[in-house]
């Protein structure tokens, strides 16, 4: 089995992979939460640079909330050091609360209010009494400031979430699981989320939904378990994975033809020809121009894919040690 620690866990690359000395948004070093004898986070080290997007990636129950919560002091670390802009994360919780916006997964509202008068009251808990920003993300989501909160759909709770965490331009957004918006809003809040990394904000953003991930962060930390078993930049990771080349033919082929050196997988589907290629692109290509090509296909291998092929094989060296 390819074990994806091979990889690498890359903590100083910035975009592209290229080595930075960024500033440390976040510093976790060894967090361990345990909730009784059952393991919420173990051993887990990350640190997220100033100014970029950090997505942290796993599904429901991998430890990516635990991780969160012991960040801003929510809940009691079991070990380890956290320490966001410097300070220490449950010795000065409220100095770093102060300059974070945050978004949790179950983001709830008081009943029976207005919009704009309950994220007015989060404006002046806050000491801010400017509405101009929480105006604009307003109308740039589409939000209805003027409805009750008991009235709003899940999508546009969402929205208030979105907007309470940003409004008051903090220098750190940490959001868990902001997904659920149709997809033109997702796309605006892609937006949102890159012209606060212009301003030099700094998102670490936890999701399950990959494409999410993909489409907005510079790196992104895979955790299984409670363990972290990936830190990389994106595009590396698809670099380092490969790409997907699929051809569908108009004369018979052999699948020998295409065993190059840097190609991990050769399959046939439906009479496609579905090669995984690491290296070696151009003497593929020259062996599939030798026949007559009726579709062809290239992309890079998808963050998705990359995920999915992680747990499969996790999930078949388990059972074999079983």
């Amino acid at each position: 089995m390819q074990k994806y620690e091979n990889y690498g866990i890359s903590e100083n690359t910035g975009r592209r992979g290229e080595a930075t000395n960024q500033e440390k948004a976040i510093e976790i070093n060894n967090l361990t939460k345990m909730y009784g004898n059952h393991v919420g986070v173990k051993d887990l080290s990350l640190t997220v640079h100033k100014g970029e997007i950090m997505g942290f990636l796993g599904p429901n129950g991998a430890g990516k909330t635990t991780t969160i919560r012991c960040c801003l002091a929510l809940i009691a670390k079991t070990a380890g050091e956290i320490t966001i802009f410097g300070l220490d994360s449950h010795r000065d919780a409220v100095a770093i609360r102060k300059k974070t916006g945050y978004l949790p997964g179950d983001f709830g509202l008081i009943p029976s209010v207005k919009v704009r008068s309950y994220l007015k009251y989060l404006l002046s808990l806050n000491g801010c009494s400017s509405t101009k920003k929480m105006l604009s993300l307003a109308e740039r989501l589409q939000l209805d400031l003027d409805r009750k909160t008991n009235e709003l759909s899940k999508g546009n709770k969402l929205k208030v979430g979105i907007v309470q965490s940003l409004m008051t331009d903090e220098d750190l957004i940490i959001m868990d699981e902001p997904s659920g918006l149709d997809p033109l809003m997702q796309q605006e809040f892609y937006r949102i989320l890159r012209q606060e990394k212009k301003h030099g904000k700094t998102v670490f953003m936890s999701s399950h939904n990959l494409a999410e991930v993909e489409s907005v962060c510079d790196r992104v930390a895979i955790i299984r378990k409670g363990q972290l078993v990936v830190v990389e930049d994106i595009q590396v990771l698809q670099e380092k994975t490969g790409k997907v080349l699929e051809v569908e033919f108009r004369d018979p082929f052999n699948i020998n033809e295409f065993k190059f050196d840097g190609v991990s997988s050769i399959r046939q589907d439906n009479g496609r020809l579905i090669l995984t290629i690491h290296e070696n692109l151009d003497n593929v290509i020259k062996a599939v121009s030798n026949h007559q090509i009726l579709n062809m296909n290239l992309k890079t291998y998808s963050l998705e894919q990359l995920f999915l092929k992680y747990y499969a094989e996790e999930e078949v060296d388990e059972r074999g040690d079983a």
